[in-house]
């Protein structure tokens, strides 16, 4: 009988990392015991994923509100800085805030509208069309905002962003200028010294505001983008991909993560025989229906995966084949002129239409957000996924 069954995910238990931890060994020992206590047999291909976090923790790869500070302070020397397009999250930024506030003599936040780049709506696109006001165009001081919008609240957090940032900066002694615009360079009206807090968009924003004259820029990318007093740092991401440990402490992106999944993926095959993949991930790649917000506020959903986890699927749609090709046929005949479709397929399929409606994204993209919908954010206690079946298709036996 064919099997039936296909994909499968499943989040497995570990001990609680902490700093110094042999991250090597605990994966692969809680995939080996998860696979004997519940009966599952490890595969070649099969995926072993563990999030950012617990990789983070193992290397200690943390910073405090000060080492922020210091970086800051010596790269814009001390005095106003412009701060523009960060997120809205008390988790993801405010920490961050913190120090650039503490590294600095006044913040200019220039925040854009109606929603961050991750979907966090500061107002709604409705309030906007109410008000008469272009988000693209218009440049709205604090003030202005206030009169036409009031004191929105996030719905999910019960936050105005506005008033706790503005809070947050004052606290850490420096003054604050808060503006409303989306187009970076509005901020060289107060300031030519600017610190650039968006993630995906963040090349675009510098090369803007360096043709139009910035003096100083850089991005969170760059703050602790090296140790600073003998701070956690990341090379490649510096702050971004960054989230609250405590209310002085931030847990960095991980730093050198290829070297532990290639020995992940050794360890497994020395104990089983197996080639499996290994990857590490953060958050998805997907956006909520109702909030609106885009998951993926981490700089790449996989800062490390091994080789046979590049690239993108190359799939037939079956339901295409079904209603066009082999409208004709059903039962035995059908399901046999499919698997035989399926194994003389072209090794690229790219404008085909019979793969018209697959998904043309990254497979660590793909599996990420599975992973990460897997695990959780919350009491789960499963950092660690283990995925069965991805690479199989409708011929696998």
């Amino acid at each position: 009988m064919s099997r039936m069954v296909g994909t499968v995910s499943r989040g497995i238990r570990t001990p609680i990392i902490r700093n110094g931890d042999d991250i090597v060994e605990i994966v692969t020992n809680s995939i080996l015991e998860a696979s004997a206590d519940d009966g599952f047999e490890i595969r070649d291909r099969d995926i072993i994923a563990m999030t950012e976090a617990i990789v983070a923790r193992a290397q200690g790869n943390y910073a405090c509100v000060d080492d922020i500070a210091a970086d800051v302070r010596a790269k814009f020397g001390g005095e106003t800085v412009g701060v523009i397009f960060p997120i809205l999250s008390r988790n993801r930024f405010a920490i961050c805030l913190r120090g650039i506030a503490k590294g600095a003599k006044k913040v200019v936040l220039m925040l854009s509208y109606p929603s961050d780049e991750v979907g966090n709506h500061l107002i709604s696109l409705d309030m906007l069309d109410e008000k008469g006001v272009n988000p693209y165009t218009d440049v709205l001081d604090l003030k202005k905002y206030r009169e036409l919008f009031g004191y929105e609240k996030h719905p999910f957090t019960g936050v105005d962003y506005v008033e706790y940032y503005e809070g947050l900066i004052r606290e850490c002694g420096a003054d604050v200028e808060i503006i409303f615009a989306n187009d970076p360079r509005a901020v060289l009206k107060y300031t030519k010294n600017v610190l650039i807090c968006d993630i995906h968009s963040r090349f675009r924003t510098r090369r803007l505001l360096r043709n139009a004259g910035a003096e100083i820029v850089y991005g969170l990318d760059e703050i602790l983008s090296a140790p600073v007093n003998g701070s956690g740092y990341n090379e490649n991401y510096g702050l971004l991909g960054s989230n609250k440990a405590t209310e002085d402490q931030v847990k960095l992106f991980p730093r050198d993560c290829q070297p532990i999944v290639e020995a992940i993926q050794k360890n497994i095959f020395d104990k089983t025989g197996k080639n499996v993949e290994v990857m590490v991930y953060g958050d998805g790649a997907f956006k909520d229906p109702i909030g609106k917000i885009w998951e993926l506020a981490d700089p790449v959903v996989s800062p490390a995966y091994t080789a046979g986890l590049e690239g993108t699927p190359n799939e037939l749609k079956l339901k295409y084949l079904a209603d066009n090709e082999f409208a004709g046929l059903s039962g035995e005949a059908l399901k046999n002129a499919i698997k035989e479709k399926i194994v003389s397929k072209d090794n690229n399929l790219v404008g085909k239409m019979a793969s018209e409606g697959t998904t043309p994204r990254r497979l660590t993209d793909l599996i990420g957000s599975l992973c990460d919908l897997t695990s959780g954010s919350g009491d789960k206690g499963t950092p660690v996924v283990f995925i069965q079946g991805y690479f199989d298709n409708y011929t696998t036996e």
